[in-house]
C-alpha cells in the first residue's frame, strides 16, 4: 500500500491539512502516517482536537522564544530519525512554515516524494512575508506535485518552470475547514466574548503578528487601534493576542485601559470562525484570513505593503494598506462610516475554494502513484 506522510507544525497547517488528513484516511488504497513537528503546540494541538486528528508521530520540537534556524534544525534532525523507522513513498507539507520547508528538505535528501500543497504563492518580495516566500519558494524547487490554490499560482509556477502536468488547481483547503467548522458555532470560553455573541454591537477583529511588522510598526498599530476605540465607543475590538512575547510586548501596552477592547489569548480555531463570522471587518497581517474571512463576506484590511495572495484584492474584498499608523485608522474608519465603501467589499466574490479542495487534493495523489485520474481543475 503506498503510504503517505502529512508532516506539519503550526495552527494554520493544521486547519488547511485536516481536509487532506480526512480525504488520506479515507482512501481504501493510501497508508496516511501523521507526523507533527509542534513548532506551535497548544494551538496546534487545539486544531488536532477539533477536527478528531490523532498523530503519529510528534517530534515535540517547540522551545522558549525559538529561532528560525533551531525551528528547522531540530525538524529535519527529528525527521531524519523518523525516516530510519517509517519510509513513506511520499510526504505532504503544506504552505510556507519552517516546518514545511524543513520537512521537504528532510524528505528530498532521503529521496522521498515531495508534495506542496498550498503551492505557488508569490509576494515576489524575497523578504516580506519573511521567512514565508524564501520558504515556499524553496520547497517549490525540489517538490514533485504542487497543489496550486488557485490560477494565479499555477501561473507563478509555470513562469518558474515547472511542468504543468506536475500542477493540479484544488482551491485552498481552509475553505473546507472553515465551511465545516462555522456550523459549530463552538461556544467560548471567554465570558465577554460570549457576551458580544449576544449583542448587537459592530466588532472589528484584529489579528497581528508578523516578524516583519515587530516593532515600531506594530506599535503605530496598537496606537491607531487605541485612537480608534476612543473615536468608536458604540464598537468593540477584539484582539486575539499571539504567544509570542515579542508581539506582546510591542501592541498591548498601547491598548491598556481602555473599555471597548477585548484582548484575549489565542483562540481555539472554532471560537476563532465563531467570532470572524460575528465580524464587522477584519483588520489582519494574517495570510489565511485573507483567504477565510471574504468566505463569510468580511472586508479584510491587510497591514501589510504586499500580499502573496492577490486574488481577493483584485476581487475587492481585500485592500493593502501596510502599518502606518494613520494610514490604519483612516481605512478602519472609511469601513465603519461608509455604508457603501462596506458593502462593496463585503459582497465580492471569494476566489480561494468551493469546499472540495481536500478532494481534489487526495484525487491527484493517487494519480502520481497511478491509482486513479485526477479531477478538473477548480477554476474560482
Amino acid at each position: 500500500m503506498t503510504t503517505i506522510m502529512p508532516i506539519y507544525g503550526t495552527r494554520p497547517e493544521a486547519i488547511k491539512m485536516a481536509p487532506i488528513v480526512a480525504g488520506l484516511l479515507a482512501a481504501p488504497d493510501l497508508e496516511c502516517v501523521i507526523t507533527v513537528t509542534g513548532q506551535h503546540r497548544e494551538m496546534l494541538d487545539q486544531v488536532n482536537h477539533l477536527f478528531g486528528i490523532v498523530p503519529d508521530h510528534d517530534l515535540n520540537i517547540i522551545r522558549p522564544r525559538q529561532t528560525l534556524n533551531g525551528v528547522l534544525t531540530r525538524t529535519i534532525e527529528g525527521l531524519d530519525t523518523l525516516f530510519d523507522q517509517t519510509v513513506p513513498d511520499a510526504v505532504v507539507v503544506q504552505g510556507d512554515t519552517t516546518t514545511s520547508v524543513a520537512g521537504a528538505i528532510a524528505a528530498f535528501h532521503r529521496g522521498i516524494r515531495v508534495i506542496h500543497a498550498e503551492a505557488g504563492l508569490r509576494s515576489f518580495d524575497l523578504f516580506s512575508p519573511f521567512p514565508e516566500e524564501a520558504n515556499r519558494r524553496m520547497t517549490s524547487q525540489i517538490a514533485s506535485l504542487h497543489l496550486a490554490p488557485t490560477a494565479t499560482s499555477r501561473e507563478n509556477l509555470l513562469r518558474e518552470a515547472v511542468r504543468p502536468e506536475d500542477i493540479c488547481v484544488t482551491g485552498n483547503t481552509v475553505i473546507d475547514a472553515l465551511l465545516e467548522v462555522v456550523q459549530k458555532q463552538v461556544p467560548f470560553s471567554d465570558p465577554a466574548l460570549e457576551q458580544l455573541g449576544r449583542s448587537d454591537r459592530r466588532l472589528v477583529l484584529v489579528t497581528t503578528h508578523r516578524r516583519e511588522n515587530q516593532g515600531e510598526a506594530m506599535r503605530g498599530v496598537g496606537r491607531a487601534l487605541a485612537r480608534l476605540a476612543r473615536t468608536y465607543p458604540d464598537v468593540d475590538f477584539v484582539l486575539p493576542v499571539h504567544k509570542n512575547p515579542v508581539v506582546r510586548e510591542a501592541i498591548l501596552p498601547q491598548l491598556q485601559g481602555l473599555e471597548h477592547v477585548i484582548v484575549t489569548e489565542p483562540l481555539a480555531y472554532g471560537e476563532f470562525t465563531r467570532l470572524l463570522s460575528m465580524a464587522t471587518l477584519v483588520l489582519t497581517d494574517s495570510g489565511g484570513v485573507q483567504e477565510e474571512a471574504p468566505s463569510l463576506g468580511k472586508p479584510v484590511l491587510v497591514m501589510r505593503e504586499n500580499t502573496e495572495r492577490p486574488e481577493a484584492v483584485a476581487a475587492g474584498t481585500v485592500r493593502l494598506i501596510g502599518t502606518d499608523e494613520d494610514r490604519v485608522y483612516t481605512e478602519v474608519q472609511t469601513l465603519l462610516d461608509d455604508a457603501d465603501a462596506h458593502h462593496a467589499m463585503a459582497t465580492a466574490v471569494n476566489p480561494y475554494g468551493d469546499g472540495r479542495a481536500g478532494e481534489r487534493t487526495v484525487a491527484a495523489i493517487r494519480h502520481l502513484f497511478g491509482l486513479g485520474d485526477r479531477l478538473p481543475d477548480f477554476t474560482g
